[in-house]
């Protein structure tokens, strides 16, 4: 049987070194690096610079926690069902990342870089230009009865707080790139064609900052969960502290209805 090495330029160990992305991790890594600074090496194998570890923490930030949304629910839930099991609550909550809560981060990075990347070069110099190129996506999502994503928020109707937060330091950063110059457009634009306007929010509006910093969005989502995993431990250390998960549970095992069966589909035979 031939030897065969695997290559890579992550974690490796020998009897005396850890190495991580060609540091030593115990001298060059550990209390010099800061988790959000290593989560993104991690992910690009380059390390980024202190403005882009400054946008992409203030997204983490962003994502970490939005009150009992269904993923903080069914962890703490979760909890309460299998204590033992700290992993598995942690999972539940992630599992729930999906196109309604947290997958929206990846759905508008990719939404916005199909149209910048149909577009292609020149790209727009000024904001009539992206006006112009928002206007147009925007009326060709409505004939196709498309969402757009990143539109719209169900608490935050008069506009999502994190999200002019988030263009102001990308602009500050000097990272202010075609994603978030085109979701700011579609912001302005978007009434004339929708007759009513939506915010931007929160989520879009880090899918767009991650894409500008030139992260993977096939892994825009995982970022999103990254975040939410420090919100759900959180979550988890209240649910200690002061729980109502059983309540939620009670609320409902105590107030159900009993109603007919409604057989689904149809008859066979």
């Amino acid at each position: 049987m031939s030897e065969r090495d695997y290559p890579t330029a992550l974690g490796a160990s020998s009897l005396k070194t850890i190495t991580l992305l060609g540091q030593d991790l115990a001298g060059d890594v550990m209390g010099e690096v800061g988790f959000g600074e290593l989560a993104f090496w991690l992910a690009t194998q380059r390390r980024p610079s202190p403005g882009e570890v400054r946008v992409f923490e203030a997204v983490l930030a962003a994502l970490a926690d939005h009150g009992f949304t269904p993923t903080a629910i069914v962890t703490r839930l979760t909890y309460l069902s299998a204590p033992d099991s700290v992993q598995g609550a942690l999972a539940a909550g992630l599992l729930g990342g999906g196109s309604r809560f947290l997958g929206v981060t990846e759905d508008c990075g990719r939404f916005l870089n199909d149209v910048i990347q149909e577009h292609g070069d020149p790209l727009p110099a000024d904001d009539a230009g992206w006006d112009a190129l928002a206007l147009r996506t925007v009326r060709a999502r409505r004939e196709e009865r498309k969402l757009i994503p990143g539109l719209g928020h169900h608490v935050h109707k008069d506009g999502d707080p994190r999200t002019p937060r988030l263009f102001e330091i990308a602009a500050e950063e000097g990272l202010y790139g075609p994603h978030l110059s085109l979701f700011a457009a579609i912001g302005r634009v978007h009434p004339q064609v929708l007759g009513r306007t939506l915010p931007l929010n929160g989520a879009g509006v880090c899918g767009a900052a991650l894409a500008d910093l030139g992260l993977p969005l096939e892994l825009l989502r995982a970022f999103a969960l990254l975040a939410r995993t420090a919100g759900l431990i959180g979550q988890l250390a209240e649910e200690l502290r002061n729980p109502v998960a059983n309540d939620i549970f009670l609320s409902v095992d105590l107030n159900n209805r009993p109603i007919d069966p409604e057989p689904y589909g149809g008859s066979h035979g």
